[in-house]
């Protein structure tokens, strides 16, 4: 997204966290922070620091961001920080901000590089000193880099020791939730929840298909899918989101129950494979804990069973009041009844306390705990069953089992304390894979008749999970729930949204009239007016025409056309004029009187013979006349075309360059569209101003070799997308601009900056053999320059966003949402951002913004044909519609799942229909429309339709009595009681959908209708042998039936 931001501090949450900690500091409930004088933070800028830490966890709950190499000390009478000028920017919102309640005022010093902070040092130094003599700090975090040495080197030489560890108290002030925190937690745990939902579909495919994957190889994948827009969908907008550590899959008989586990290089074994990983947005965490069972004996089933018994014992007593060591007795408590459960019960701790930090040490689900359970506190409920024996296992990696439950948990101030993970279901039947090997269940006489068919299929073993036969619960129902969901919000907001507007009607922009003369002086006095003959006026742009005697000026724009002619000995020309109705169908000329009389057409002729002592022959003024309208004409007509591009148009302010010498910088690009006459390479360079981002004056400058320069400023930026060549033969940067912009003579509100990556054209005649070493090398090079030019461009893109501290960023394309379609007039692969469709490889570049569109219309949607429509209708409804065409049946499911994802609302239909007078009926009278209905009437045609699509499908064959007769004979015959009761159970569980059979069932299909087809071959040719008699010689064989 290009929106340029400038990045300061939140002074409204800031004022009210900081007026919780000095209030939480002045009350005296806790006895160790009150008897500090002032606190001292100090975060340096080491690689090796810790991913979490009390330092860090501070800076984001009252900054909202992570500020390396800063001080922050914390006194009764102020509060003082000491950053670089660009963070002391940052502060300037809070900064000398005076006394509110308890909170006193906010100074901000600016580091100062020449002396090394001696200065700034000696300052604080000096406040310590007159806030009084005990300090408090964060004990465990410590930092190496220049800057901590520079200020742990002073107050050592000023004697000044910190010698109070607060971690304790600011683990108490932390842990008790805003509103806000809540919301971050929820987001959290609802990633995890996508994570182990993608995840456990892996888990199934990997069983299902018998893969060969190592543990460590399958954590990494997971990690690395677990913040991706395919799994996340708008969570993983704005890179909010990241990994808290690395998942731990643990299986085969080897499990350790602890967050410290790593998943070793052994293969998944399929038995209990034990999943544990996190999610944290915007550095608050969250976790979840899974078991997959698969074919699980008995005693296994019953030990998981009696685990979530547990786990729902400990999240019932997290109430408000109680300390954790009671807690921890509940969870024991449920576990006396069953003495073997009890021995392989974890029990160092049931769990901890989570947020900004991951685990909160202080604060452990465990015996000698004495923390009082707050509102609003997130807990991670962490409970194993480790060294169960599996004695019924038929392998002994089995034999050694484990089961791992983990759930995150919000305590409520009154009544069920709301479980985060809780969509991640843990009941027994969602956790349970078992195998169903069709070979078995097939009947034994199956078995003897399909000697021949046996040979042509196998048994195939498939996964079975215990929750698919009952309550299933499917993508598309969920699609359907939120487009409903969606459907009734969207009437509602667009009803609200014109009935703002109807007080504000469109001011159409009156055209100037063109008058030839404002006054007789301005008459020209030509020698041609006074003889009556045609007079073409360059200067008034104005062609003077003799009528009945009188020259009559005609501005040039009232003349649409003129034509010559020769005929005989006379040229004759004919003037055609504008007049009301002349122009249908265009912006039509204002005329001032339209009910008036007007002039159409004059035709003038003229001799082409000469007369004695002429030099010319009359009929030169007619064709002079017709040569100099055509040339006027040309010339009035460009020049209202270039006033029709500067419409719109906006001047952009002016770029200041920078005078930095590290500004990013691309070379050799080209630029799209061709604003510069020759096809040129030139430079784009980054230039920022102002110690805040001044987007005024700030943004890219692009330089050509010749010296021609473009700006694009950042305030005039509406998207920015970098493209990489993968698939791609170019590599580009694209600006969508919020207002067209005026470049030589024409208007544009995309451009585009680019490299060519491979051969865009290919020598068809060249000769190519199979061992060419040439090409295998100059394939190899062309690997190795599109990799060096994506590393190129994300590295001058990383340096934007760095250099304007994060206000500016660039969208990249989701290559794998991508889809075929037409939007102009030729067919190109569309490809979703965080933010828009676009498709910029092609020229002119499609780009619709999501948020600028109210919903979408598929068209054409029939199984019977192979493409659909899509059309996007804007929430402005005077814009026009864009439509997207021929795009293929096959992408439409992952179109629904795209749009469902970005909340967007969609409605499909068979016919195409007439947007332009649906808009405008809209338009014409809002009010009306929406109390018909609104948009409903696409969304019941939709409905409408697919239940014809089903009777057409139900009524499309209709077998005859013998074709029916015999498939229940066979049926009869071959189906086993299990498989018959199976396919009733799938029936009567699915009654809404028709969901296709796997490849077993249709071979087995296939198989009997072969057999019966194969008899009654037989039995025909039987009929036909014996009514047949032998005939003796070489006649003709007697000739078959059809």
């Amino acid at each position: 997204m290009g929106d340029v931001k400038k990045v300061t501090i939140n002074k409204e949450i800031f004022l009210k966290r900081i007026a919780k900690l000095y209030d939480y500091w002045n009350n005296g409930n806790d006895e160790n922070l009150s008897k500090v004088d002032a606190l001292v933070f100090m975060v340096g800028n080491d690689d090796d620091a810790s991913q979490y830490s009390k330092s860090n966890a501070l800076q984001i709950w009252l900054y909202n961001y992570e500020l390396n190499d800063m001080l922050a000390i914390f006194t009764k009478d102020a509060v003082y920080f000491l950053a670089s000028s660009r963070k002391a920017l940052f502060f300037q919102p809070v900064g000398n901000e005076e006394p509110t309640g308890s909170v006193p005022p906010v100074v901000v010093f600016t580091r100062e590089k020449s002396d090394k902070d001696k200065a700034n040092f000696t300052k604080l130094v000096e406040k310590l000193k007159e806030s009084g003599s005990s300090f408090g700090h964060f004990a465990k975090d410590s930092y190496s880099s220049d800057f901590a040495k520079g200020w742990n080197s002073i107050m050592e030489e000023y004697g000044i020791k910190l010698t109070v560890d607060v971690s304790i108290s600011f683990a108490h002030l932390l842990s008790e939730k805003d509103d806000t925190e809540v919301e971050l937690c929820r987001k959290a745990a609802q990633a995890s929840v996508n994570a182990w939902s993608y995840a456990r579909k892996k888990i199934i495919d990997i069983i299902d298909q018998a893969k060969k994957v190592k543990h460590s190889r399958f954590a990494e994948d997971i990690e690395k899918a677990m913040t991706t827009v395919q799994v996340q969908q708008r969570l993983a907008d704005n890179n909010n989101l990241e990994s808290c550590y690395t998942p731990i899959i643990q299986s085969g008989g080897e499990y350790i129950l602890k967050l410290s586990a790593e998943s070793n290089d052994k293969l998944i074994h399929y038995g209990t494979i034990i999943c544990s990983l996190g999610a944290r947005y915007q550095s608050y965490c969250s976790n979840l804990g899974r078991t997959m069972l698969v074919d699980p004996s008995k005693e296994l089933q019953e030990a998981y069973e009696s685990l979530l018994i547990i786990q729902s014992a400990i999240i019932e007593a997290l109430k408000p009041g109680k300390k954790l060591s009671e807690v921890y007795a509940a969870g024991l408590e449920a576990a006396k009844d069953k003495p073997v459960i009890l021995d392989h019960l974890v029990k160092n701790n049931f769990g901890f306390l989570t947020g900004l930090e991951f685990r909160e040490s202080t604060a452990l689900i465990s015996p000698r705990s004495d923390v009082e359970v707050v509102p609003n506190m997130v807990f991670i409920v962490y409970v194993g069953l480790q060294g169960l024996k599996n004695l019924p296992a038929k392998d002994e990696q089995s034999k050694t089992s484990a089961v791992l439950l983990s759930d995150t948990v919000l305590i409520s101030a009154e009544g069920v304390n709301e479980i985060l993970t809780e969509k991640a279901k843990s009941r027994i039947k969602s956790n349970v894979i078992r195998f169903k090997d069709e070979a078995e269940t097939s009947h034994a006489d199956d078995n003897k008749e399909n000697n021949m068919g046996e040979g042509l299929g196998r048994g195939k073993r498939s996964v079975l999970l215990q929750e698919q036969t009952r309550n299933k619960t499917t993508n598309e129902d969920k699609r359907k729930e939120h487009q409903k969901e969606l459907g009734k919000r969207l009437n509602e907001a667009a009803r609200e949204r014109l009935a703002d507007q109807t007080g504000q009607k469109d001011i159409k922009k009156i055209k100037k009239s063109n008058i030839s003369y404002k006054s007789y002086e301005k008459f020209p006095k030509e020698a041609e007016v006074d003889k009556l003959q045609i007079h073409v006026d360059r200067r008034h742009d104005s062609v003077i025409l003799p009528i009945f005697g009188v020259p009559v000026p005609f501005h040039i724009s009232m003349i649409k056309n003129t034509s010559q002619s020769v005929e005989g000995d006379y040229t004759y020309l004919r003037v055609n004029f504008m007049h009301p109705g002349s122009q249908i169908g265009r912006d039509q000329l204002q005329f001032p009187n339209p009910l008036s009389t007007y002039v159409k057409e004059l035709t003038y002729r003229s001799s082409n013979l000469k007369e004695h002592g002429e030099v010319t022959a009359p009929s030169s003024n007619l064709s002079t006349a017709y040569r100099l309208i055509k040339e006027m004409q040309k010339k009035f007509r460009t020049q209202e075309a270039e006033e029709r591009e500067k419409e719109g148009a906006v001047k952009q302010d002016k770029l200041i360059l920078s005078t930095a010498k590290g500004n990013p910088k691309l070379k050799d690009l080209f630029v799209r569209p061709n604003i510069i006459t020759k096809r040129i390479s030139g430079s784009l360079e980054a230039h920022a101003n102002g110690k805040l981002l001044d987007p005024k004056i700030s943004g890219f400058r692009y330089t050509s070799l010749r010296g021609d320069k473009i700006d694009v400023l950042y305030n005039n930026i509406k998207h920015a997308f970098f493209q990489p060549c993968d698939n791609e033969m170019i590599i580009l940067i694209h600006f969508t601009l919020k207002n067209p912009v005026l470049w030589g003579k024409r208007k544009y509100q995309d451009i585009q900056f680019y490299t060519e990556v491979g051969e865009i054209t290919t020598d068809l005649g060249k000769y190519h053999h199979m061992q060419d070493r040439d090409d295998v090398q100059s394939e190899q090079l062309e690997r190795e320059m599109r990799k060096r030019l994506n590393q190129v461009f994300q590295n001058f893109c990383d340096k934007v966003v760095r250099q304007t501290n994060e206000a500016f960023d660039f969208d990249v394309p989701f290559n794998e949402l991508g889809f075929f379609g037409v939007p102009y007039r030729s067919s190109c692969t569309l490809k979703p951002t965080s933010s828009c469709l676009v498709n910029l490889s092609e020229w002119p570049p499609f780009v619709v913004t999501l948020d600028e569109v109210e919903f979408v219309h598929f068209e054409r949607v029939s199984f019977q044909l192979k493409n659909f429509d899509m059309v996007f209708v804007f929430k402005d409804y005077s814009k026009k519609t864009q439509m997207v065409q021929q795009i293929p049946m096959t992408s439409l499911d992952s179109v629904k799942e795209w749009l469902n994802s970005c909340d967007i609302y969609y409605s499909e239909g068979i016919q195409s229909l007439n947007w332009a007078k649906i808009m405008k009926t809209i338009l014409d009278d809002p009010e009306d429309f929406f109390v018909n209905g609104g948009w409903n009437f696409l969304a019941t045609d939709s409905d409408n339709e697919d239940e014809e699509e089903d009777e057409e499908s139900e009524d499309a064959y209709t077998p005859s009595e013998d074709e029916t007769e015999g498939s229940d004979e066979d049926e009869d015959e071959e189906e086993s009681p299990e498989a018959t009761s199976e396919s009733e159970s799938e029936a009567s569980m699915d009654s809404d959908e028709s969901e296709g059979k796997d490849w077993s069932d249709l071979e087995a299909e296939a198989q009997r209708a072969d057999r019966a087809r194969d008899r009654g071959e037989e039995e025909r040719m039987h009929k036909s042998t014996q009514k047949r008699k032998p005939t003796k010689g070489r006649g003709p064989s007697p000739k078959r039936r059809k």
